[in-house]
């Protein structure tokens, strides 16, 4: 079990739930649209979130910034030491640093007497795109010269005592990423923040990460994680609940199951299938549903359900645990099921 880090009043680690992140896409200095983007994010599930910090407005902006949202807030730092100490003081919860860009032993010093000071935890880590030369030259570009780099970068803020670290090593290949943060979960008890880096535009991105980190978290590896997404960042949160529920680390929702449907199915399922998980794509209530192509194999099949539907050519059937409730007429199968759906949704 890794160890349990406290962010800003979130805990991660430790056994705690793996905390869903992402990364803001606003100038960090335009507080009202960054404070903005916040609340949409938080309102889809976001548990963490991120922003960059590339000059010192960006640093500044951090006050205004914590003191209209309510989740912690990361700074991302790279090559300044002195923007990196400015958001600490500005109120960060946390830094996502890298030693090996933020300067020489006394930037990296200062720095870490400014975490210390603050009670702040830090991320240090690798990707592909940041690894040391040294491991480089020694390893190639692999999982062992990702590790190598990464735990070189926790050593360095070891050294001035700072010990509330979660890492990540993230690489823009599926099978490098797995084997990444296997190596790195055999070699460190720090937290880990999962992710697929660069993993591009919404439909692809979200088959590598799901592929990426399904196998991670299936394999209890992971404490964080962001579904990076070339988009709107809702759908990076949306994403990583998907993904959560998935591999059954978030059993408070209703999942709604649906065939891929075949020759035997004489309605439209897959229009109703869709509707009925738009529907209840928000609900916290734990229960299945299932919206199933035909009345040969519906029923049976969905025998795990609370509630599910089947067709034929002229009618549908609703059915309870695997057991038919009522047969109703088909162009008053979709008003009944969903009048079903909110009874259920209802109860308490």
């Amino acid at each position: 079990m890794t160890k349990k880090i406290n962010i800003g009043g979130v805990l991660v680690g430790g056994g705690e739930s793996v905390k869903i992140q992402s990364m803001c896409t606003t100038k960090t200095s335009d507080a009202e649209k960054t404070v903005s983007q916040i609340a949409e994010l938080e309102k889809a599930g976001c548990e963490i979130i991120r922003v960059s910090v590339l000059d010192e407005e960006d640093a500044r902006a951090v006050k205004e910034i914590k003191n209209k949202i309510n989740i912690p807030l990361v700074a991302d730092i790279h090559f300044s030491s002195r923007l990196a100490v400015l958001a600490i003081e500005n109120g960060v919860d946390k830094v996502r640093i890298n030693p090996g860009n933020i300067g020489g032993e006394r930037e990296i010093k200062t720095v870490a007497d400014c975490i210390k000071a603050h009670k702040i935890p830090v991320r240090v880590g690798a990707n592909t795109g940041s690894v040391e030369k040294e491991f480089l030259l020694k390893y190639g570009k692999n999982e062992n010269s990702l590790v190598e780099s990464a735990l070189k970068s926790v050593a360095a803020l070891e050294k001035y005592g700072i010990g509330d670290i979660v890492i990540s090593v993230k690489a823009s290949s599926v099978p490098l990423t797995v084997r990444a943060y296997r190596l790195l979960a055999s070699r460190t008890e720090y937290p880990l923040h999962i992710g697929v880096t660069e993993a591009g535009t919404e439909e692809m991105a979200v088959v590598k990460s799901s592929a990426a980190l399904g196998a991670l978290l299936i394999d209890g590896i992971g404490d964080t994680l962001r579904v990076s997404i070339t988009d709107d960042p809702v759908k990076e949160v949306i994403a990583a609940r998907r993904l959560l529920r998935a591999v059954g680390l978030d059993e408070n929702f209703t999942d709604v199951i649906s065939c891929p449907t075949c020759g035997r199915c004489m309605w439209n399922s897959m229009a109703l299938a869709k509707r009925v998980s738009a529907f209840v794509e928000n609900s916290r209530k734990k229960l299945k549903i299932a919206v199933m192509g035909c009345v040969v194999n519906g029923p049976g099949e969905a025998k795990d359900c609370d509630l599910g539907i089947a067709g034929a050519k002229d009618y549908c059937v609703i059915f309870k645990n695997g057991e038919i409730e009522r047969k109703v007429a088909a162009e008053r199968a979709e008003e009944e099921f969903f009048k079903e759906i909110n009874a259920l949704l209802n109860e308490r």
